[in-house]
Parts: C-alpha cells; structure tokens; sequence
C-alpha cells in the first residue's frame, strides 16, 4: 500500500475534539502523523501534496430514498443548508418523473452531491435487485431510507439486499414534522422497530429526524454514526460540506482544518528545503488562501450562508453578520493571508521547539522555521474563524427555540 493510500483507508469517526495533549491526538485521529513524517522523511512530498488535494477535494455521494412529499424536500434541502426559496434548493413539488432520479449539487461544496431516489415500489412480487440496479444504488457512499409511518415491506427488502453485498451503508429515518408530539413520535418509531423486526431485520437503529431542524432529536447521532462507518476520508467530506448545525459540529469542523493545516505546513517545510528563492512563500499563501476559503465555507461564515441562516431563523442578518470579528470570517484575501504569514515568521520564538522536533524529521530540521510559521498563522486563522462560527450557532440556536 503506497503512503497516499494509507491515508485515505483508514476508517474513523467524524473528528472528535482534540483532549490536553493538543494537535498529536488530531493528527493520530486522522492517521496522518506517521505517514507525513515518513513521506517528509523519505522526501516522498507528491504524497503529501496528494493528501492534502485529497482533504481539500473528496467527493460525496448521499442518497435519500423515499415517498416524494415535503419533508423529504426539506431533509434534502436542510443537508445543504439551504431553503426551499434558494437557488439550487430541491422543488416542491418534484417536477421529476415518480420513477426517476434527482441531482442536487450543493452550490457551495461541489463535491458534495444530494441524490433523490424515488421510493421502493409497494406491487407485488417485487424483486429488489431490479430496484437497486435501476437506482445505480451501489455508487452513493450512504444512503438514508425515509419513511414517515413505518417503511414498506419492500424498502425492508431492498435494505436487506444491499445489506447482504456488505458493502453499502444504510440508515432507516423516521421524519418527523414540527407538529408531532413526542410521545406519537415514540409510537410511531416503536411501530418501526417491530415492522423491521417481523421482516428479519434484528438490531438496527431508527433514527427520528426532524428535516426542517436538523439539531433535534436524532440526528446528531445519526452523524456519529456515520463519521463511524464511512471511510475516513468521505466522512471527512461530509462533515466539511454540512451546514453548522451545532456548536459540536463546529468544534468538528475546526479539528478536522487544524489536521489539514498540520498536513499543508508539513508540504512547506518541505518545500523550503528546496534551494530555490521564494518557493516556499508562494505555496504557502496559495495553499493556505485554499484552507481558509474552505474554512470559511464549510463554517458558513460568509456572507450569503450568514444571511440564508437569518432568514431561515428569523433574525436580522445585520446582527449574525455583526458576531463575525475576523477579517477571514467576513473575506479571505491574500493580503490578510500574507500579512498572517509574515506576522507568524516574526513570532516563532512563541511555537513550542517540542512541537516541531516532534513534527520534522531529524535531518528536516534546518527546515522547521517554515513548518512551525504556517501552522501557527493558519491554527490562529481556524481558531478565529470557529470562534465567530460558534457566536453565530448559538445565537441562531437561541432564537431558534
């Protein structure tokens, strides 16, 4: 297995956040420490440029299979922060064919695809391959099952079949709608579980979500769970392309760019080794204008998502917008990225030697002072950024409620 396939194997959860012993136990989560020091080690930098292109740039595929009605539109809309009005939002009702497929790239993390796949036939005799064949089923890297009664024989059929080609990842959803009590959601998700179990389907989870207000009640585990049994490297994609729900899934967030960062500043030691005037300087502001946009992005901090979550929550926008105290959460230029990067090489006295010497290999030492800047300028970037974002989760949460 080469370096850059080891990277990107690795099965793990949706990134949890960092405990006393810092940046070691974000990079271990992520796989990357050993393999960059290698890669560094044996000078192998393609590799490490491949991993970071592979963290910045990892495609998505999720599907929601179901009865075309409202909620579905809106779980579909909500997985990518958008409103029924916005552009790229899922239509109400589907203009597509019953029997057909429906696309929905997110307008801001093009790698990251929404597919609406028509429900499971109700006729019998019903055979569930034709079903997955027609659907091209096995090309999503997971997909939800909504029902908002208890799921039809058939979708359990379906399920069942996927489930036996064990390599296929699926999640039964419950939707709810704002007007069910609690008490019938409980009925409803226990009439669920026996339906499932009357059809051979033993020790599955149904997860209540409500799609107009993802941060209640399910699905937060929902996406535990599947940071757990996606490939790494697809959770990760997720987890960067989903609105920010809550503050955990900012903290999320803000771990998962700080082991990017880690991987980005280990190409710019490298690259300084290289005796060729201003190389270093050049990778460094285009790869970390990269980050930050990306950060800013997936944290939905600029000024379109600020705006589209105020709508959403009824809140004037001038007062999410006014929570935003770093220039990178407002726009990422290269003149704040430079000015970062110029300001960390005048402050390298304050990184931790221990930090480096534990990053660089021995002999790449000479080499750290480009290392050790990058990372304390795009760490204290990420920092700021999640700050804002988490003013802005918790005010639209408040309001929200």
């Amino acid at each position: 297995m080469t370096t850059r396939e080891s990277l990107l194997t690795t099965q793990g959860k949706i990134f949890q956040p960092p405990t006393s012993t810092g940046m070691a136990d974000v990079l271990k989560s992520l796989n990357l420490l050993e393999t960059l020091k290698e890669s560094i080690d044996n000078n192998k930098l393609s590799d490490v440029k491949d991993a970071v292109e592979d963290l910045l740039i990892s495609r998505i595929n999720l599907a929601v299979l179901g009865d075309r009605e409202d909620r579905k539109t809106t779980l579909i809309n909500s997985l990518s922060g958008l409103g029924p009005e916005d552009e790229g939002a899922a239509p109400s009702p589907s203009p597509v064919a019953p029997e057909e497929l429906a696309s929905y790239p997110n307008p801001k993390h093009p790698d990251f695809r929404l597919w609406d796949l028509p429900a499971v036939p109700s006729a019998t005799p019903f055979e569930p391959e034709g079903y997955l064949e027609r659907v091209k089923f096995f090309r999503y890297n997971a997909v939800l099952m909504t029902f908002t009664q208890t799921p039809h024989p058939n979708t359990v059929k379906v399920f069942l079949e996927a489930r036996s080609s064990q390599r296929q990842i699926v999640y039964f959803i419950l939707l709810a709608t704002d007007t069910d009590t609690e008490k019938g959601l409980e009925e409803k998700r226990k009439a669920s579980m026996e339906t499932l179990k009357s059809e051979g389907v033993a020790h599955l989870k149904v997860y209540l979500v409500r799609p107009s207000t993802l941060e209640k009640f399910d699905f937060p585990d929902l996406l535990e769970d599947m940071g757990r049994d996606l490939p790494e490297i697809r959770a990760n994609a997720l987890l960067l392309a989903l609105p920010t729900l809550t503050p955990t899934l900012v903290t999320q967030k803000k771990d998962a760019f700080k082991a990017l960062v880690w991987a980005a500043a280990s190409l710019s030691g490298g690259v300084s080794a290289i005796p060729v005037p201003f190389v270093a300087s050049m990778v460094d502001s285009s790869v970390a204008m990269r980050i930050l946009t990306k950060a800013q992005l997936s944290l939905c901090l600029d000024n379109e998502s600020v705006e589209r979550l105020a709508r959403q929550r009824g809140i004037e926008p001038t007062r999410l917008k006014g929570l935003r105290t770093c220039e990178l959460s407002v726009e990422v230029t290269k003149g704040e990225v430079k000015k970062r990067l110029a300001a960390a090489e005048k402050e390298l006295a304050t990184v931790s030697s221990k930090l480096v010497e534990m990053a660089m290999p021995r002999h790449a030492r000479s080499v750290s002072r480009s290392f050790a800047a990058m990372l304390q300028a795009l760490n204290g970037a990420i920092d700021e950024m999640a700050a804002d974002a988490e003013k802005v989760v918790a005010v639209a949460l408040g309001e929200g409620k």
